[in-house]
C-alpha cells in the first residue's frame, strides 16, 4: 500500500501542475507560452539563488548553521527565506518588465504563476520518482552494482526512511506543491500589481510574502522534529503552508480584474454632417414637399 501511495504522490506531482495549467487556459482563454515562460522564470532564478546560498552557507560561511541554538535557527530561517524571495521575485518581476510586456492581466498573471510554481513541482517530483524507482529495485534485489563501497548501510537507511513511511505521510509531497502552486500564483499577480498600477512596493510584498511563507517552514520543521519527532513535524509544517495556501487564494482573489474582451464591438463611424439645401426656403416649397 505504501508503495503504491509513494508512486501516486510523485505522479500527482508530475500531472497537477499541467492541469492547473489547463484550467486556466481554459477557463480564461490564456495561451500555454507564458507558462512555459513561468517554467523558463524559476530554472533562471535558480541559477543564481542555489549558488548564492552555497557561497554564503558554505564556501564563506557567513552564518553558522547549527540549528541547535534556536539563534542560529532563526538567523537561518530569515536568510533562507528572504534569499528565495528575492532571487525569485526580482526574476519574476525582471521577465514581466523585459519579457513578456503584454502579460498586464490578471488571468495572464496566473498563467505565468502556474508554470512557474509547476516546474517547481515537477522537478521535484521527477527526482523522487527516480529515487522511489531506484530504491525500490535495490529493495527487490537489483542495481546492487550502483551502491558504492561501504555505503551499503546508508542505502539501507534511505530505503526503510521511504517504504517505512505511515500511510498518511506518502501524499504529503504532492500536497505541499499544491499548496506552492497556490503561493506562486498569488505572488505572480502580486508583482504583476507594479505594472497594472504603477507601484513597486507590490514587488517588496511579494518578497516579504515569500521570505514569510520559506522561513516559517524551515524553522518550524528544524525546532519540532527534535521536539515530536520528524513525521509529526512535518505534518504540523504542512498544515502551516495549508494555511499560508488559503491567505494566497485570498489575495489571488482580492486583486482579480474581469479580462478585457478578446473581440470588442468596434463603435459605428459618426454620422456624416448634413449638408444644407440650396435656396431659400418658403410656405409654397413647404408646402410642395409634402408631396415630393
Amino acid at each position: 500500500m505504501v508503495t503504491i501511495f509513494l508512486f501516486l504522490n510523485f505522479l500527482l506531482m508530475l500531472v497537477v501542475p499541467i492541469g492547473v495549467g489547463w484550467f486556466i487556459a481554459r477557463r480564461l482563454q490564456m495561451r500555454w507560452t507564458l507558462f512555459a515562460v513561468g517554467m523558463g522564470g524559476f530554472i533562471l532564478s535558480q541559477v543564481f539563488h542555489i549558488p548564492f546560498n552555497w557561497l554564503v552557507l558554505q564556501r564563506w560561511a557567513l552564518l553558522r548553521t547549527d540549528v541547535s541554538v534556536t539563534g542560529n535557527l532563526i538567523i537561518l530561517s530569515i536568510f533562507l527565506g528572504l534569499s528565495a524571495g528575492v532571487f525569485e521575485e526580482v526574476t519574476r518581476w525582471a521577465i514581466y518588465r523585459f519579457g513578456i510586456k503584454d502579460a498586464r492581466t490578471w488571468g495572464k498573471g496566473l498563467m505565468y504563476g502556474a508554470g512557474w510554481g509547476g516546474v517547481e513541482a515537477m522537478l521535484l517530483g521527477a527526482i523522487g520518482l527516480l529515487n522511489f524507482t531506484i530504491l525500490r529495485g535495490m529493495h527487490q534485489g537489483y542495481f546492487q552494482g550502483m551502491i558504492p563501497a561501504g555505503q551499503e548501510e546508508l542505502v539501507a537507511r534511505q530505503i526503510e526512511a521511504m517504504f517505512g513511511l505511515p500511510w498518511y505521510m506518502t501524499l504529503l509531497g504532492a500536497l505541499e506543491r499544491v499548496f506552492a502552486i497556490c503561493l506562486h500564483l498569488a505572488l505572480s499577480v502580486m508583482v504583476l500589481q507594479c505594472f497594472v498600477r504603477r507601484n513597486r512596493w507590490w514587488l517588496a510584498a511579494a518578497i516579504l510574502w515569500h521570505a514569510t511563507v520559506n522561513a516559517t517552514a524551515v524553522f518550524v520543521i528544524q525546532y519540532t522534529a527534535p521536539l515530536i519527532g520528524a513525521n509529526q513535524a512535518s505534518l504540523l509544517v504542512e498544515v502551516m503552508i495549508g494555511i499560508f495556501a488559503l491567505f494566497s487564494l485570498g489575495i489571488i482573489f482580492w486583486l482579480r480584474t474581469p479580462e478585457p474582451d478578446p473581440n470588442p464591438i468596434e463603435p459605428l463611424p459618426p454620422p456624416p454632417t448634413a449638408i444644407p439645401l440650396d435656396g431659400t426656403v418658403s410656405a409654397e416649397s413647404l408646402e410642395k414637399s409634402k408631396y415630393s
